[in-house]
């Protein structure tokens, strides 16, 4: 699995409040979420009057489509002419899921496949240890 994050830092120009500009930022997060279904907050910035760092992030299996996803959301957020984009950042961070699998048509001895998940680990172990 992979996890997507970007923030990007706007400066609203006309808001003379912090009213203001959190109207214009959740402008900016309600588009970004209808349109590229992203996770989207304001995750810095929230007592200033005219800026605002905002955070997105999205999951996949590829990275590279799961970029150019974020990468166009970052470009809208300059279209949308609400605010002034001062910088931006993404960055990818694979999470470290097994993709290996007992063959089609095996199973365990609870008749489930088993998943080599690094939480699911010695579960079984630590499970009887606690429960003695």
């Amino acid at each position: 699995m992979i996890v997507g994050a970007a923030v990007i830092e706007i400066h609203v120009h006309e808001s003379q409040s912090l009213k203001a500009k959190r109207g214009v930022v959740r402008s900016i997060a309600g588009r970004l979420r209808n349109r590229f279904n992203v996770s989207v907050s304001e995750v810095g910035g929230q007592g200033t009057w005219q800026r605002a760092v905002i955070g997105l992030s999205m999951t996949g299996c590829d990275e590279i489509p799961l970029r150019r996803a974020l990468e166009k959301a970052v470009r809208s957020v300059d279209a949308m002419h609400l605010a002034e984009v001062l910088g931006s950042e993404i960055e990818m961070v694979r999470l470290p899921i097994s993709e290996t699998r007992l063959p089609a048509g095996e199973f365990d001895e609870a008749g489930d496949q088993e998943d080599d998940l690094p939480w699911a680990r010695d579960l079984g172990e630590r499970g009887m240890e606690e429960g003695e």
